[in-house]
């Protein structure tokens, strides 16, 4: 689903039809009453709950109000209507809160598809749209605004990781504690489409599964899917295999 405010309402049940409504006031009369019995940090895990929820609303009613502006003033339809860096932001952040309150344990956001072509928007960070996946068939020629997307990507994540580590969860665990978060790309060149050397960051502690702060270096060969192998079985799934995995990769398992 590419479309953030679809996600919003598939997370929260809201419809299109009431989507100007904050969804935080239609559980207000409950919530009070739920809160008086709640325990004090129970009380602010659910605040906290509440806020986030309020947090995205807002961003999302500001981007309806940018389209509608667009539509009135009967603007050719741009590229994309939200800067492609916020509507990241947006979308990593549906991601966590659904995280959070355990509407899902799996998500996955694909930040750039790789057949995408259309120029977008990077405001702040670009001085024009570009398109990201044909800046990668011509890095030669967008070495430094390859390295600010770069940089922003990865920051983007980080970010999402800071919040993860302050959501605080059983056992004084937090989120971040209890997942695994990995960024990465199936390909290590975009030019050249080869498939070695692939730049992957796993985050989290997979409940205590997943040994951090080092980096592991996989020899030549080794293919993706033994990862995914690796951190289904930290997640409880035993599974002789996974696509072409050959094995498990022992070095990230504590």
């Amino acid at each position: 689903m590419r479309n953030a405010r679809k996600v919003y309402d598939r997370l929260f049940g809201t419809r299109s039809n009431t989507r100007f409504r904050n969804i935080t006031d239609l559980a207000l009369g409950n919530a009070r009453r739920l809160q008086r019995r709640l325990s004090t940090s129970d009380r602010r895990k659910f605040d906290e709950y509440l806020e986030s929820i309020r947090t995205i609303e807002k961003r999302m009613d500001r981007i309806d109000s940018m389209k509608s502006k667009l539509a009135a003033a009967s603007i050719k339809r741009p590229a994309e209507h939200l800067p492609r860096n916020e509507y990241i932001h947006l979308m990593g952040d549906l991601l966590v809160t659904s995280l959070q309150i355990g509407i899902t344990n799996v998500g996955s956001l694909m930040v750039g598809p790789e057949r995408w072509t259309t120029p977008t928007n990077w405001e702040g960070i670009l001085d024009k749209p570009h398109s990201h996946h044909a800046m990668t068939h011509a890095p030669q020629n967008h070495l430094e605004d390859l390295l600010k997307l770069d940089r922003f990507h990865v920051s983007a994540y980080a970010r999402l990781l800071k919040r993860m580590d302050g959501i605080e969860e059983a056992g004084g665990t937090t989120l971040l504690d209890n997942t695994i978060f990995t960024l990465g790309a199936g390909m290590g060149d975009g030019t050249t489409h080869q498939y070695n050397d692939l730049p992957l960051v796993v985050a989290g502690g997979g409940g205590g599964t997943l040994k951090l702060g080092q980096h592991v270096h996989c020899k030549t060969g080794t293919p993706l899917s033994n990862l995914w192998l690796t951190q289904l079985r930290c997640l409880g799934i035993e599974r002789k295999s996974y696509a072409d995995s050959t094995g498990t990769i022992a070095g990230v398992l504590a």
